[in-house]
């Protein structure tokens, strides 16, 4: 689901992430789930979970969300040493021994031993849920020496003044200083480093189901939960941000029917993974609430498929209205200000995009909620480093459908996020669908940009 519809807001509680809320209303109807109870799946989960996993507020670590047959689940936030696995609802602490703790390896040894002694009467489904290359990034210690010379990419983005952009972009110093660069070059090569492992922890599960017969018959997808800045628009390092270099993450199939090295480009988003592995199972996808679609046309290769054209992007600013302690002399409402006192959130960071990519357009249209109600474009065909804001200087016809669009999305829910968008063959530009049948007009959840 987009997050308007699983309200998940940010990493807290409050925000409903693993609270006794999201437990009751959302967990229940998961892909897991239903390929449990459903479709007689068994189920295994290794890894971190949610932010949140294991407080005592949120049931703590004997809570096994429903759907899992088998449950490893780290408490709360990334590590690599020196944490609590929930053990199927039993803690168990893990030290600092790079052999029998560092995380990534213990997630691969328990994803093996499930491979060795499940049920071969039944199907199954694994999720392994890795940390890396999350912050801390301590990489095993075969690795640590990896990548020396290797730095973070310098694109034309890198270390430039974030022009005609909203605030928190326009706040952060250029150039960066030397200790930022070195700081963020650092960074980006120990994700190299920690991912290492988990290259180990792929190559053994691949290995395992060849040697029993089953990597035949075994859909395997690689992605992550995010994308990740280092530099670009002298943002030091983080992942908050509308860009290309936040949003988009790398996803990786293979399996029976697809066809080794191609690639698609269609625009395809995480809300469409829950949806395609239910349809693998065989399960009715009219049956859910997700407002997703399956991947499994573009996945066998269909040259007959109609694709969406757009998908929505939307996040809720994090940050109190308080001062930052280490750097007092900044507004209240900012956060993750580090280092040199450039922010990469505040409270009212808040915005929603469409992102579209069609046959004759590569688009990103934002609006902020924000006192400036900010808006910004980009031609990604043109500018792929989104430099040049051009929402200024678009067709005006153009930037209202976009806006339109943004309203229609933001207020979707399952099968109507699957409508044609802007640039689909059957979209129609049809002002009577802003008032609802009541008269009124339909408001979007923010921003006063008028249409």
């Amino acid at each position: 689901k987009y997050p308007h519809n699983h309200h998940v807001v940010n990493n807290t509680l409050e925000g409903n992430c693993s609270s006794k809320a999201w437990q009751k209303i959302q967990e229940p109807y998961t892909f897991p789930a239903i390929l449990k109870s459903v479709c007689g799946y068994q189920t295994f989960f290794a890894g971190k979970y949610l932010n949140e996993y294991g407080a005592p507020d949120a049931g703590g670590l004997e809570h096994i969300p429903l759907g899992w047959s088998y449950w490893y689940a780290l408490e709360k936030n990334s590590k690599y040493y020196n944490y609590t696995l929930s053990i199927n609802g039993k803690a168990r602490k893990h030290g600092e021994n790079y052999s029998v703790d560092y995380l990534t390896d213990v997630l691969a040894n328990l994803s093996l031993d499930f491979l060795d002694y499940k049920s071969n009467s039944e199907p199954f489904f694994m999720m392994i849920s890795t940390p890396a290359p999350h912050s801390p990034w301590t990489a095993a210690p075969q690795y640590q020496k990896a990548f020396q010379n290797v730095i973070a990419p310098r694109n034309k983005n890198f270390n430039i003044h974030g022009t005609n952009k909203h605030w928190l972009i326009r706040q952060a110093k250029t150039p960066m200083t030397n200790s930022s660069i070195r700081f963020l070059d650092d960074a980006f090569r120990r994700r190299w480093q920690t991912l290492l492992s988990v290259d180990d922890l792929v190559e053994k599960l691949v290995k395992r189901l060849d040697s029993t017969g089953e990597l035949d018959n075994t859909y395997i997808f690689y992605t992550s939960d995010n994308g990740y800045h280092t530099g670009q628009f002298s943002l030091p390092i983080d992942k908050r941000q509308l860009y290309e270099f936040d949003i988009k993450v790398p996803l990786l199939v293979r399996g029976p029917g697809i066809k080794p090295n191609q690639t698609s480009k269609m625009l395809v988003s995480n809300i469409d993974l829950g949806p395609t592995i239910l349809d693998l199972a065989g399960y009715d996808l009219n049956k859910t609430q997700m407002d997703g679609m399956s991947l499994l046309p573009i996945l066998k290769g269909d040259r007959n498929l109609t694709w969406r054209s757009d998908v929505l992007v939307e996040y809720q600013g994090e940050g109190r209205n308080v001062t930052d302690p280490t750097c007092p002399s900044l507004s209240p409402g900012v956060s993750q200000c580090f280092p040199d006192c450039v922010c990469e959130d505040a409270y009212n960071n808040t915005y929603a995009c469409v992102r579209t990519l069609s046959s004759l357009w590569n688009l990103q249209y934002c609006e902020f909620d924000d006192q400036e109600v900010f808006v910004e474009v980009y031609n990604i065909t043109a500018d792929p480093d989104q430099i040049t804001n051009i929402a200024k200087s678009i067709d005006p016809e153009l930037l209202g459908k976009m806006n339109y669009r943004l309203m229609m999305l933001q207020s979707c829910s399952g099968p109507t996020c699957r409508t044609p968008g802007v640039f689909d063959p059957g979209y129609r530009f049809d002002l009577r669908l802003m008032f609802n049948s009541h008269g009124s007009v339909r408001t979007r959840r923010f921003s006063k940009h008028p249409l």
